[in-house]
């Protein structure tokens, strides 16, 4: 069996992710317009986007404590990660904003982070379903 197929890797890979979401949330939410200052993000951004995370990190968590992986729910932040990368991208590429080297370093950093944690759900996605002789296990 592959580290990937394992029952507990999709749980961790939740919690990891869970965990990402909510130190970056807080991070976003806590230093209040100083944040805003060093990156030249706008602050009602990293605000609602804070308060987001914040929300997802719960999503997230409660996913990771299932006894049995929703699986159609994962599916949809496999999906959800691969765009909030996208988005980061095109903020990125836009050039709309005057970002500090520290502002492009925090969007480049939860981009990156966004397509591993992907990546990792998406291979224990699939190898949970080729463990099981690729039935399609319930959705949670």
């Amino acid at each position: 069996m592959s580290i990937f197929a394992s029952p507990q890797f999709l749980s961790r890979v939740m919690w990891l992710d869970a965990a990402s979401c909510a130190a970056t949330g807080a991070l976003q939410l806590l230093p209040g317009d100083a944040l805003a200052r060093w990156t030249g993000l706008p602050n009602a951004l990293l605000v609602g986007t804070g308060w987001f995370l914040l929300a997802y990190a719960a999503a997230a968590a409660w996913m990771a404590s299932r006894a049995s992986a929703p699986r159609r729910a994962i599916g949809l932040v496999v999906l959800g990660n691969l765009l909030w990368a996208v988005g980061c991208g095109a903020l990125l590429l836009s050039g709309a904003l005057n970002l500090s080297a520290l502002g492009v370093a925090w969007v480049l950093v939860q981009a990156v982070v966004v397509v591993l944690l992907a990546d990792l759900q998406w291979m224990g996605l699939r190898a949970s379903s080729l463990s099981r002789g690729g039935r399609q296990l319930a959705a949670g």
